[in-house]
């Protein structure tokens, strides 16, 4: 018997469980979700992560991201 090999993970995106690829850093997920990195704020695992460190932390199966947009407006 062969098993099949997935080359996902699973991670929680916004309270969703979703499969992304493996060996993503945060920029890459932001990347690969196809959201603007100059919109968002992002939560990994319960804190805030400042854009400059997005490059060296790893999404790892179980992560929990909260990506947060930017809305402008007003009167």
């Amino acid at each position: 018997m062969e098993i099949a090999q997935t080359n996902t993970i699973e991670i929680v995106l916004n309270g969703e469980r979703r499969q992304v690829p493996p060996g993503l850093s945060i920029d890459r997920l932001l990347v690969w979700l196809e959201i603007d990195p100059s919109r968002v704020a992002v939560e990994f695992n319960g804190a805030i992560v400042r854009k400059p460190a997005w490059p060296e932390i790893a999404v790892a199966a179980g992560s929990q991201v909260e990506v947060v947009w930017f809305v402008g407006g007003g009167a």
